[in-house]
C-alpha cells in the first residue's frame, strides 16, 4: 500500500510542475500586457490542444526533416499579437527560467527556431511572429519599417504597390520570414545580367531577344519558379507553391578557381544522389571592394562565389535520411580541397549543425570558434563582446548561438570579471 501511495504521490508531482510552466507564463503574460487580447488564440500547448498545437507548430516549418517524433518540440507556443507580447514573453521567460527559441518565418535550415537538438530536461517555450506582418513603405524616403514576421514576399508586394520603379534586393524564395533573412546577412538579385554577360563572356553572343521583358514584381515571381499565371497577390499569402520536404544543405566560400580535374570529380560525386542541387552565387564587384571587417557579414572581399550543396527527400525513412545525409557530407569533404580555409568559411543562413554546436548555456569563446569562426571569421571575437554587453546573461542562446565571455572589457580597456 505504501509503495502504491509513493507512486501515486510521485506521478501527480511530475504533471503539476509540467503544467506549472505553462500556467505561470500564461498568468505572466498577462501581468505584463494588454488584458484585452483574447490570449485564448495565442496559446498553443500539446496537451491541451494537440491538433492546434502542430498545426501551428507546422504552419511555417520547412524542414520536415526537423519535425521526427524523436525531436524536441516545445512547451508551448506564445503567437505574439501586439509589439508588447514580446516584451513580455522576454521578461516571463527570464522569470520562469526557461528557455525561449522566437520563429520568424521558420526557414532555419536546422529547424533551430522552433525546433531544439538539446537534452530533453532543456524545456523551451517558442515565441512565433507569425501574427506580426505589418509593413509601411516610405517611397519619399526610400525606406520601409517592416515587422519582423512578415515575408520577404509581402515586402516586395507592397513596395510594388507604391512604386513602379522602386525594388528590394532580398532572397528568392518568397516564403522567407524577413527577420532572419536580414539578421544572417541575406543577399538578393538586382543585376543587370545581360551587361553583366556580354561584359563577361562576350562569346555568347547575349542581345535583347534573348531576354524577357517584364516589370520588378513579375520577374520576384519568374525567378521564385512559380508558374506564368500566379498574380503577384499570391505573395500576400506568405506561403510557398512548393511541397515542403526534408533536406540537409552545406555551405563553402570559392577564393581561388575549382581545377578541371576538380569539378570532374565534383561531378562524379554529385551524381551519385538521386535528388541533388547545388548553386553557385557570383561574388566580386562592388563586394570585393568592401573589407570584411566592415560589417559582421565577412564574406566579401576575395570571395569568387558562394556555394550550397543541397539534397531533398519526401520519404520519411530513417535509411533514407541517412543516405541523403551521408552523400552530401561525401560531397562537402570532397570539396574540401579546392574551397577557402583557414577557416573554412560558411553562410550562416544555411544553418549546419555539422559544424558543431552548443550542448548547453556554458559553451565558451573557444568550443563556440569552432563554427563562429567559419560563420564570421575574424568577427567572431568581435560579435562575442558585443553578445557579452547586450546579454550578459546569455539568455538567447541556442545551438550555435554566440557565447558570452566570463568577463567584459570595461571603458579602460581592463577586463571586468562577470
Amino acid at each position: 500500500m505504501n509503495i502504491l501511495f509513493s507512486f501515486i504521490l510521485l506521478f501527480s508531482a511530475s504533471c503539476v510542475v509540467s503544467y506549472t510552466i505553462q500556467d505561470q507564463f500564461y498568468q505572466c503574460i498577462t501581468l505584463h500586457s494588454d488584458r484585452s487580447i483574447p490570449f485564448s488564440t495565442a496559446f498553443f500547448t500539446p496537451t491541451s490542444n494537440a491538433t492546434s498545437f502542430n498545426s501551428v507548430l507546422k504552419s511555417t516549418a520547412q524542414n520536415l526533416r526537423c519535425l521526427t517524433p524523436s525531436q524536441q518540440k516545445p512547451l508551448l507556443i506564445f503567437t505574439a499579437l501586439i509589439e508588447s507580447h514580446i516584451q513580455a514573453a522576454v521578461i516571463c521567460a527570464k522569470e520562469l527560467k526557461v528557455q525561449l527559441r522566437v520563429r520568424s518565418g521558420g526557414h532555419d535550415y536546422e529547424g533551430i527556431s522552433y525546433t531544439s537538438e538539446m537534452k530533453r530536461s532543456v524545456s523551451f517555450i517558442l515565441l512565433d511572429l507569425a501574427k506580426l506582418r505589418a509593413i509601411k513603405v516610405d517611397i519619399e524616403d526610400n525606406s520601409a519599417w517592416v515587422q519582423a514576421g512578415a515575408t520577404i514576399g509581402e515586402v516586395y508586394y507592397r513596395i510594388a504597390e507604391k512604386s513602379k520603379t522602386h525594388g528590394y534586393p532580398a532572397g528568392l524564395c518568397t516564403s522567407l520570414g524577413i527577420g532572419g533573412h536580414i539578421t544572417g546577412g541575406a543577399y538578393g538579385k538586382t543585376d543587370r545580367l545581360l551587361d553583366v554577360m556580354n561584359h563577361s563572356f562576350p562569346e555568347l553572343g547575349l542581345t535583347q531577344k534573348d531576354c524577357i521583358e517584364m516589370s520588378w514584381i513579375q520577374s520576384v515571381i519568374y525567378i521564385a519558379g512559380y508558374p506564368s499565371n500566379i498574380k503577384p497577390e499570391f505573395l500576400l499569402q506568405g506561403k510557398s507553391l512548393f511541397p515542403t520536404v526534408n533536406f540537409k544543405a552545406k555551405s563553402d566560400f570559392l577564393r581561388v578557381p575549382v581545377p578541371v580535374t576538380g569539378l570532374q570529380g565534383m561531378w562524379e560525386k554529385f551524381l551519385q544522389d538521386d535528388s541533388p542541387m547545388m548553386i553557385w552565387n557570383p561574388y566580386g564587384g562592388m563586394m570585393g571592394k568592401i573589407s570584411e571587417s566592415s560589417i559582421p557579414f565577412p564574406h566579401r572581399k576575395g570571395v569568387i562565389c558562394k556555394i550550397q550543396y543541397l539534397t531533398a527527400w519526401t520519404d520519411g525513412d530513417k535509411k533514407t535520411a541517412d543516405k541523403h545525409i551521408n552523400w552530401i557530407r561525401g560531397l562537402y569533404e570532397y570539396m574540401g580541397t579546392f574551397v577557402s580555409k583557414f577557416p573554412r568559411e560558411a553562410y550562416v543562413n544555411y544553418r549546419d549543425l555539422d559544424l558543431g554546436m552548443n550542448r548547453n548555456a556554458n559553451s565558451n569563446f573557444l568550443e563556440a570558434s569552432v563554427w563562429g569562426k567559419k560563420y564570421y571569421k575574424n568577427n567572431y571575437d568581435r560579435l562575442v563582446l558585443v553578445k557579452t554587453e547586450v546579454d550578459p546573461d546569455n539568455f538567447f542562446w541556442h545551438e550555435q548561438s554566440l557565447p558570452i565571455l566570463p568577463f567584459k572589457v570595461g571603458q579602460d580597456g581592463k577586463s571586468l570579471i562577470h
